[in-house]
This record gives C-alpha cells, structure tokens and sequence, in this order.
C-alpha cells in the first residue's frame, strides 16, 4: 500500500510543477444571428451597419456602412465607428453595436480585419478599445 501512496504522490507534484495557467485567446463579444430569421431583435439604439461585399473571387469589392460607400477603406471605417461611438464623450459608448454583414463568398482574412478596425486600435504600444458589442447578420433577401 505504502508504495502507491508513494508513486500518487509523485503523480500529483508532476502536474501540480508542470501546470501553467494560460489566458484565453482572442476572447471576442459576439452576437451571432438567430437560427430563426422571424425573430427581430428590438433595440432602442440602432447599430451601425457594415456591408462587406464580395467580388467572384471572393476578394473585397466594397464596404458600406449604414448606406454610405467607404470603398475598401479599412481606416475609413475606423474612422466612422469612432465618429458614432465618440470615444469618452458619448455616455451611450458602451451600447453602440456594430452589425457586420460579409458576403458568403468574402475571404475570411477580410473579416477579421474589418473586426480588428472596429474593435479597437494599436497607439503607441497601447491598444485603445473603440467597440465591442459586433454582432453578424444574414444578408436580407428581396
């Protein structure tokens, strides 16, 4: 008996030295769509709408937020989500919700730069938080 007692021991300082508390990656706040298109979501603010449309090869064509064309203007769109959220002056920053709607064919590698220009930004060695409430949304079929 002493013996397993022994070699339980020994198990249990390996993993307890060798244990590494590690922080989540990429930890994003994300809505995503209902399964159920009949559901409508009622909000008091409405979000800031970002259309990503694609050409065939699935490369950026244009961004349109809320009607209006930045064309593949990354820094644009930026610039627009600081405009609405108004950094510290705006008492509704933390409300503000931007609705990204990529095309189904858009690269991947499109999307997750326009979340990195909506989320926030990289100013000397500090990254500044712009928003984070981003949710997707289905393209409306006419």
């Amino acid at each position: 008996m002493t013996p397993m007692i022994d070699v339980v021991f020994q198990l249990l300082i390996f993993f307890v030295l060798t244990f590494r508390v590690v922080l989540p990656e990429g930890d994003f706040s994300i809505k995503m769509p209902p399964s159920n298109s009949n559901i409508k979501n009622v909000n008091l603010q409405s979000p800031i709408r970002v259309r990503m449309i694609a050409d065939e090869q699935g490369e950026l064509a244009e961004i349109i937020i809320n009607n209006d064309s930045a064309g593949q203007n990354f820094k644009e769109l930026r610039a627009r989500v600081l405009m609405a959220v108004g950094m510290a002056e705006n008492p509704n920053a933390s409300e503000i919700e931007v609705e990204l709607t990529p095309d189904d064919n858009l690269k991947y590698s499109y999307v997750i730069r326009a979340m990195t220009h909506i989320t926030g930004e990289l100013k000397n060695g500090r990254i500044i938080k712009i928003c984070d409430r981003v949710k997707f949304a289905r393209i409306k079929s006419k």
